[in-house]
């Protein structure tokens, strides 16, 4: 595989065609393989997510698609059918092929039926207009992709409207993040932007901006965090937030704790503000599909 740039490309395929393939050293394969690498994500702008429920809601939320790979043996699963039919009239390519291609793509021995190939969505960090009631979450260099997936699906959760990644944080498109995210990476926006363009941008918030730090005063279970926007930071896993973004804050907050733990994990952390931040927001059990 070269160092460089993608493995070279199969023979062009028609829009929304039907191919058979078994072999894993077919061109295709290894171009799909490929996104297993970050370089190579970022130089197609493009991912892979596994399994029918992720396929199915990233069509649903009409993401890009390029490829639906399936195994045979479950072609005539409805749910399946219809997954591909949609995926093959929005011009993907899709791919028949055995449970051991599978494996080799996703890298697991139990594979999912399907996979689909999709491209990246980034939202530019200037196009954020925040309303009033609104949560958007900060996160400055996280660096675990089971972590960032946890914090997207807990956002989609409690309808934060989206994260903002800052500075060098780990990929959201990796398999680990969207395997993590079990969907909820179709449905929360994604923005990056490094710390000397995220501080200029933060001094035009109009609500709060609060973020978890060791030295904080204020309880995140009593603090006023006002009726506009709220932006949340959260650190760093092993050391917080900077200086600078600490220093962004109108407050810092602390989580309580009565135990021996000095810390808490950060995709729990963000999920006990973030609940906090939004609970009054958030319907009546029993009013709605998504309780727990």
């Amino acid at each position: 595989m070269n160092r460089d740039r993608m493995p070279e490309r199969a023979a062009p395929v028609t829009a929304g065609k039907v191919r058979e393939i078994t072999a894993i050293s077919n061109p295709l394969v290894k171009e799909i393989r490929a996104l297993a690498l970050k370089k190579y994500r970022d130089q197609s702008r493009r991912f892979v997510a596994e399994g029918l429920k992720l396929v199915t809601d990233a069509l649903e939320k009409e993401w890009p698609v390029h490829y639906l790979v399936h195994a045979k043996s479950a072609s005539d699963q409805p749910a399946l059918q219809a997954a591909a039919a949609r995926a093959r009239a929005r011009g993907a390519t899709i791919l028949e092929t055995t449970a051991k291609v599978l494996g080799a793509i996703t890298r697991r021995d139990n594979p999912q039926t399907a996979i689909g190939v999709f491209s990246q969505r980034w939202l530019e960090i200037g196009d954020i207009r925040p309303a009033t009631g609104e949560l958007w979450i900060g996160l400055d260099r996280v660096r675990d992709p089971g972590n960032l997936g946890t914090i997207l699906r807990t956002a989609d959760a409690f309808g934060a409207s989206g994260i903002i990644l800052i500075g060098d944080c780990t990929d959201p498109f990796s398999l680990e993040a969207v395997r993590a995210t079990m969907g909820s990476i179709f449905h929360v926006p994604l923005a990056r932007a490094s710390e000397a363009q995220f501080l200029p941008w933060r001094a035009g918030w109009p609500g709060s901006v609060v973020g978890t730090h060791l030295s904080g005063a204020a309880d995140f279970r009593s603090f006023a965090y006002g009726e506009g926007p709220v932006l949340l930071l959260m650190g760093n896993e092993q050391q917080g937030l900077t200086p600078a973004l600490a220093g962004a804050c109108n407050a810092l907050l602390r989580i309580p704790m009565s135990g021996e733990a000095d810390s808490l994990n950060l995709a729990v952390a963000t999920a006990l503000v973030a609940f906090h931040i939004r609970q009054r927001y958030l319907p009546p059990i029993g009013a709605g599909a998504g309780n727990s």
